[in-house]
């Protein structure tokens, strides 16, 4: 082989390897569920392992997910019907044979407790501790503990259902660089695991939304559950760094392992210009380093995984054929039993109120950037009823008809009425194509008219408005009488 040739399939090879190592290094973190699923709290048990999120003032509350590989999750059950306040960042584990969630509320911590973690489960039991964000932790000397933000800790009864004294603080969190563009040091989310002789705090700072750059993970080790802690010289563990990053506000990460000896880290984050999907959860790898500590495993592919990542743990559409309404539905701020009947492959859904923001409504998660959702819609008694993306009662936009015109909401300050000629009996459909809305009526479900085209909805998110909620689609069902439902139709574009 000549020089030149042999120089000219060197430098192939060496563009081949970066490129792949490029490709590699872009894999993770990798979307396991995509939508508002904030928050999240992994375990495993056996070779299964569970998920669940905050559900905040939508219900019923605390949705358990179930996966073999991490990567592909499977809804199982709803945790809690009743709302005792907005619900988040949530401690799911299993201990001494029972399952337990524990989470704040209502300026309070609680726990539920189930035998089977498909239920059924207790009802909350308050457990009087102040702040948020509470962990569950068995220490050295076999004792239960509570953790909860700003480094706090109280021992717990044996049966985990109360705590026995005061909290106290034993740490202090992680000072990160003045320079960093943050919300606030906010140190909060304590996940502790033991591994070795050595326990871990894995916690939060910056704030968990604002700017790009806000929220991230950091980690301390202790010999002892009651510490001294020691910073890692890793942190931040995960963090975003530039508004130019895909993911924004990376934070509130749990470690897990699988039964390959594989490690992982789990958290949340905003996808760049998708802030109306809310947080999304993200896996990304973990090695181990030689001294004691981890870090991100950047471009390492673990063999033995299957890494196919669905668009969304279940189906969306719903044809209403079931005795019971499926898993992807949600109320705001209530479950009312009583306002919701199946019968005839129909959603029958009570109206109250005049406006989307008093209304009966019925919400679900959208995991996709753009999308479009269609409904026939029949009312019944002077209802009034309709589809809707909602935020919270200040933000919304969708379409309703009372029978005699449409209201196409453009937000909660602003609506318009069209005249229609469907009476009684219509379809709908919301055309979301990454924040830009296409609203339309038919007749038929074959023929369609707009009534709103090119709508930015990208503001609707909690940057905004507060709340940590997410833009969803759904129903409303206003006024008197009562709004049917058939054949919900949810599709990517």
């Amino acid at each position: 082989m000549t020089a030149p040739n042999f120089f000219k399939k060197i430098t192939l090879l060496l563009v081949f390897a970066r490129l792949t190592f490029c490709v590699l290094a872009q894999e993770y973190p990798k979307a396991i569920l995509r939508g508002d699923y904030p928050d999240p709290s992994i375990m495993r048990d056996g070779d299964d392992f569970y998920m669940t999120h905050s559900p905040f003032t939508y219900s019923p509350g605390f949705l358990i997910w179930h996966s073999k590989d991490l990567f592909n999750w499977k809804p199982i059950t709803r945790a809690m019907p009743d709302l005792v306040g907005s619900a988040m960042a949530p401690d799911l584990l299993k201990h001494n044979g029972k399952y337990y969630i524990y989470f704040p509320a209502s300026g309070t911590n609680w726990v539920i407790w189930a035998n089977d973690i498909r239920g059924p489960w207790s009802k909350p039991i308050d457990l009087k501790v102040p702040f948020i964000d509470p962990s569950h932790a068995v220490g050295e000397d076999g004792k239960r503990y509570l953790f909860v933000n700003e480094g706090r800790m109280a021992p717990l009864a044996t049966d985990g259902l109360s705590v026995t004294d005061t909290l106290k603080e034993v740490y202090k969190g992680w000072e990160y660089p003045k320079s960093w563009i943050t919300e606030c040091k906010c140190l909060e989310s304590p996940k502790i695991l033991k591994k070795g002789s050595y326990f871990y705090m894995v916690t939060a700072e910056g704030g968990t939304a604002g700017p790009a750059t806000s929220h991230m993970v950091i980690v301390a080790r202790s010999k002892s559950i009651q510490g001294p802690w020691e910073n890692s010289p890793y942190n931040p563990i995960v963090h975003t760094y530039s508004s130019d990053e895909k993911w924004w506000s990376k934070g509130h990460g749990t470690l897990i392992d699988d039964v390959k000896g594989n490690w992982w880290i789990v958290y949340h984050a905003y996808e760049n210009g998708y802030h109306t999907l809310g947080r999304q959860t993200l896996i990304e790898p973990i090695e181990w380093t030689t001294d004691g500590w981890f870090k991100t495993a950047k471009g390492k592919i673990y063999s033995g995984t299957k890494e196919k990542v669905l668009s969304s743990g279940f189906t969306l559409s719903d044809n209403f054929n079931k005795k019971t309404l499926g898993l992807q539905w949600m109320a705001w701020k209530g479950y009312d039993s009583n306002a919701i009947e199946l019968k005839n492959s129909s959603l029958y859904l009570k109206a109250k109120g005049i406006s989307p923001a008093d209304a009966q409504l019925l919400l679900t998660t959208a995991p996709d950037t753009s999308y479009e959702t269609q409904v026939e819609v029949t009312l019944k008694g002077g209802s009034t009823g309709g589809l809707i993306l909602f935020y919270n009662e200040k933000a919304f936009a969708g379409i309703a008809s009372d029978g005699k015109n449409f209201i196409v909401y453009e937000n909660a300050g602003k609506k318009s009425n069209k005249a229609s000629r469907f009476g009684e009996r219509f379809y709908l459909k919301i055309v979301n194509k990454r924040n830009r809305c296409d609203m339309l009526a038919s007749k038929d479900g074959k023929s369609w008219i707009a009534l709103q085209s090119d709508l930015d909805v990208s503001g609707l998110n909690h940057n905004k408005y507060g709340g940590f909620f997410a833009l969803r689609p759904g129903f409303i069902s206003a006024g008197k009488g009562e709004v049917i439902l058939d054949n919900f139709k949810y599709a990517i574009r």
